[in-house]
């Protein structure tokens, strides 16, 4: 193997110039998911911007093969190392070539501790089989690891009926029950948004989602202009490489329900749901989220991914739960005096 060369960038310019390179990266990766993807990442940095850009690259001779996308933060606890797409990321990770995960993992190290100055280096919210996890500790720290988010997971069979038949008779009723009400309203028509349909549906989404929350006299995270910045920008770039899969489901031609998911590798994850508290009646994103989940499987999909919180619906769709962890590593004072 070539000697491995290490960078950072620090600056928007440079990461976006990075862009190709690190989509060839994320596409080798198997584990990889698209919360670690340009698409994701550099509309989050653009709509946040909660700190310093630190973007660690390493390379074996010319070819990038690893990417950890981090930011400083300074602030009460000292100068943190976080994970760009902090809070409205489920799944935190570094991007490290599977042909040399040991050494560009220890590559990527060396530099951060050798290169800046920290006292924190947060790794949060890593699913079994991050690469994150294969990360060396860094000397001169103490170190710990701990549950995270319990993030369920259901397992798919070949087909949506094969699903359905072990669901209990419970959930299969209440299924039937609710398709029954809800053509009682009207003709229900399923919709997946395309390039030219996906920002008018996203739109859609989170004026629902504003308004469920408004009803509770609470704020929901559309609420923050930020973050509708931030999906604005990443639903048009994460449609052109085909991660993203808005749907809807209208029922007498309004709009009742509107689910935002991703797809990637095999795995779909169910991102965020919203619905017209009109429709409660007929459960619309309960009828919705069985339409996605029979899409996933006729798209090949092995496993839909619930994402954080264990609310009690996922459960009775058969998910189990895998458990994200966090690394946290916290320097020693005389280590930090001497980077």
């Amino acid at each position: 193997m070539s000697a491995l060369t290490k960078d950072s960038i620090s600056d928007i310019d440079s990461l976006e110039h990075l862009v190709p390179e690190w989509w060839d990266l994320w596409r080798r990766i198997p584990s990889a998911t698209p919360f670690q993807s340009p698409a994701w990442l550099l509309p989050w940095w653009r709509a946040f911007e909660p700190g310093s850009l630190l973007v660690i690259t390493v390379r074996e001779a010319r070819r990038l093969v690893g990417v950890a996308p981090f930011y400083i933060e300074q602030g009460a606890l000292g100068r943190r190392v976080l994970p760009i797409g902090t809070s409205v990321t489920d799944y935190s990770d570094v991007l490290l070539d599977l042909d040399c995960i040991e050494a560009a993992g220890r590559a990527l190290v060396e530099h951060l501790v050798s290169k800046h100055s920290w006292t924190e280096w947060e790794l949060a919210d890593l699913a079994p089989g991050a690469s994150a996890l294969h990360l060396p500790e860094p000397p001169g720290c103490t170190a710990s690891l701990h549950p995270a988010s319990p993030c369920p997971v259901l397992a798919l069979p070949r087909d949506f009926d094969a699903l359905l038949r072990v669901l209990s008779a419970h959930k299969r009723n209440n299924l039937q029950n609710a398709r029954n009400r809800a053509k009682r309203r009207g003709k229900l028509h399923f919709i997946q948004a395309d390039a030219a349909s996906a920002s008018s549906l996203l739109e859609s989404l989170m004026q629902l989602h504003v308004r469920r929350w408004t009803d509770r006299g609470e704020q929901g995270v559309f609420s923050d202009p930020r973050v509708r910045a931030f999906h604005g920008e990443a639903i048009p770039l994460l449609e052109a490489a085909d991660l993203v899969r808005l749907s809807a489901l209208e029922i007498s031609g309004r709009t009742a329900a509107v689910h935002y998911g991703l797809s990637a590798k095999g795995r779909a994850y169910s991102y965020i749901t919203g619905f017209d508290p009109e429709f409660s009646f007929e459960s619309p994103g309960g009828l919705l989220l069985a339409h996605v989940i029979s899409q996933s499987i006729a798209e090949g999909a092995t496993e839909f991914h619930f994402l954080r919180g264990q609310e009690k619906y996922k459960y009775e769709w058969g998910a189990t739960d895998r458990w994200n962890v966090q690394r946290v590593f916290r320097r020693d004072q005389e280590s930090a005096r001497a980077s």
